[in-house]
């Protein structure tokens, strides 16, 4: 019988002790103008990582898709063939090119750099 009141006592002093600490985290959370997120609100959403916010979010993939225009462009400028099921640059066609900028920029008069200075 003895074990109900002990019992008791703890569960009255684990509550007690449970609202003073709940009473100090308000108390904190207001001194210090904190904002403590719930579990739903960490959540890590797949298509924003990062969190950031809806015109954040829309400027980022705006910039993303621009990039990989330029990307796709850039890529289709280099000459390509195809060798034992494998892409790979030709570079004689990037030489052919280089000797025609560099005849080109010749005739134009002006001297072309070589890189040996």
């Amino acid at each position: 019988m003895s074990w109900i009141f002990i019992l008791g006592f703890a569960l009255s002093v684990f509550f007690m002790l449970m609202y003073f600490l709940s009473r100090f985290v308000t108390h904190m959370k207001e001194e210090q103008n904190l904002h403590i997120e719930s579990f739903k609100e960490t959540l890590i959403d797949k298509d924003n990582p990062v969190g950031l916010s809806g015109d954040e979010l829309q400027k980022l993939k705006k910039q993303q898709e621009e990039a990989q225009q330029h990307l796709r462009e850039v890529i289709s400028k280099i000459p390509v063939v195809q060798k034992d099921g494998k892409f790979q640059v030709d570079y004689e066609e990037v030489q052919r090119r280089k000797e025609s900028a560099l005849a080109s920029a010749g005739s134009n008069g002006v001297k072309p750099h070589n890189g040996n200075s």
